[in-house]
């Protein structure tokens, strides 16, 4: 693979971006905190954080890619040796791909938990289930090592044969058709919630605003999401920016992205609640919703089970829409560094990927409890897989904003925004100090929740590492700034 393809079309890079984008969390996450924290008061304040945390960093990491033309590790080592830095700022790189590849291998195991309705739905398994069926039907789902590895087998191979056909014939061919497909399932499902839920009440948890529901777990919480829902900080977003056209407006991109994606979770919002109010169920977060009261609904509605399977197509799109952004960092960077084919770099990424992921599985049932994860962190693999995530995406975010805002210079930043002095000097503002300082205020604010002694190794590590990086980098560049 050249390490200069780049997308066949100018769109393409907002339909990858959107793909990473739309996952599981725009479907389970997104709505029920908004209705839960203010609803519109949450939306505002979400917005706020997406035009001055989330946008430039989105527009600073796809400028990262698109400036180095390779993987988000050889892309940091190129460019912190063109622009004479500290070599500790490839760190960016490996912080991305190694976010990539933890997310990666319990995301699949989730996802996968998609397959299974699926099925269940479109063969009429649950049509007239209680809720005692249903929910116990989960738990047997959960408790169940070997068909967990097989969804989690069959979606994580389906992921990476996407990725290994290339980048065009592949990803590019697979987002034109996957990505407006999942549009259209997800109006026609809102039409569904509309005819036969309680729309009403769906639009009334999600947009009234009330400014005293809004907490300041509440404002985290909207500057978190802001950050993670574009997927930043985990190299998908540089990784596919390195394939952008040269013509393509980074700025109208970046906001276009942040649209696309903050839409796409309220219509899935509106839908969801329709159906789960009309059933007369309770709102929650997380799998519950999605895989407990969303089939109840179902199963007390008209034609419950061919929608029902409709929509559970449209989380399993959404979800490798968002899984073969996670492959591309890595397997690009084998690529490269080690000269192997696509399929090979694809496969070694997948294998390892799915191997971890067997941690997951398990942490679902014969190792719940008791293991050395438990001993020493308090939690179980699974668990601690995705607080590592959650360490390092932030911090790697945060490094992005750092390293775009003061090591491009005035006028590479040009070349590649193409844009007023005025937007030029907004956004260099904000991802010089306003982002990398909200994304820090978020990281080390959810610090208190590590049990035991990983609070003062990881809340030091954090600090120290960011000063000790942010020390060279000004010196570095005290001259030339």
């Amino acid at each position: 693979m050249s390490t200069h393809n780049v997308w066949t079309h100018k769109g393409t890079f907002l339909l990858a971006a959107v793909g990473s984008a739309v996952g599981l969390g725009n479907l389970w996450r997104f709505p029920y905190l908004t209705g839960e924290n203010g609803g519109g008061a949450f939306i505002l304040v979400y917005a706020l954080t997406i035009f001055a945390v989330g946008i430039p960093i989105l527009i600073a990491e796809t400028m990262l890619g698109r400036n180095s033309r390779q993987s988000p590790i050889m892309g940091m080592r190129y460019l912190t040796r063109t622009h004479n830095t500290s070599r500790a700022w490839e760190s960016i790189g490996w912080l991305g791909a190694a976010s990539a590849f933890l997310i990666l291998s319990f995301y699949s195991v989730i996802a996968g938990w998609a397959i299974h309705y699926t099925w269940q739905m479109l063969t009429g398994s649950l049509s007239g289930a209680d809720a005692e069926t249903i929910g116990a039907g989960f738990d047997a789902l959960l408790a169940s090592p070997a068909l967990l590895t097989l969804y989690h087998t069959l979606f994580i191979i389906a992921s990476g044969l996407i990725v290994a056909m290339g980048i065009h014939r592949g990803i590019e061919s697979g987002l034109r058709i996957m990505m407006p497909a999942l549009f259209v399932i997800l109006l026609l499902v809102l039409g569904y919630g509309v005819a036969n839920g309680d729309f009403g009440a769906a639009a009334r948890f999600l947009f009234t605003f009330n400014i005293a529901d809004l907490s300041l777990e509440g404002w985290l919480a909207a500057m978190g999401q802001s950050f993670f829902t574009l997927s930043l900080g985990m190299g998908a977003i540089m990784a596919y920016g390195a394939y952008m056209s040269s013509e393509a407006s980074l700025t109208r991109t970046a906001v276009a992205v942040a649209f696309v994606d903050t839409a796409v979770a309220m219509v899935a919002g509106l839908a969801i609640f329709s159906l789960v109010f009309g059933a007369g169920l309770s709102p929650g977060q997380g799998p519950g919703l999605m895989f407990v009261t969303l089939p109840m609904a179902f199963a007390e509605m008209p034609l419950g089970a061919l929608i029902g399977g409709v929509f559970f197509i449209l989380v399993l799109g959404a979800a490798i829409s968002s899984s073969i952004s996670l492959i591309e960092p890595v397997a690009a960077f084998l690529v490269e560094r080690f000269d192997l084919t696509r399929p090979q770099a694809v496969t070694t990424m997948v294998v390892a990927s799915w191997a971890l992921g067997l941690l997951t599985v398990v942490s679902f049932n014969i190792y719940a409890e008791g293991t050395i994860f438990h001993a020493l962190f308090g939690r179980s693999a699974f668990d601690f897989i995705e607080l590592l995530t959650n360490i390092f995406m932030p911090l790697g975010g945060l490094l992005i904003a750092l390293f775009a805002g003061w090591a491009l210079t005035h006028a590479e930043v040009m070349k590649e925004m193409r844009t007023s002095e005025t937007w030029f000097s907004i956004w260099r503002f904000l991802v010089r100090f306003v982002a990398p300082a909200a994304v820090a205020f978020v990281f080390l604010r959810s610090i208190p929740q590590i049990e035991g002694y990983l609070i003062p190794t990881i809340g030091a590590l954090v600090i120290v590492g960011a000063f000790a990086a942010g020390r060279t980098f000004l010196i570095d560049h005290s001259q030339e700034q």
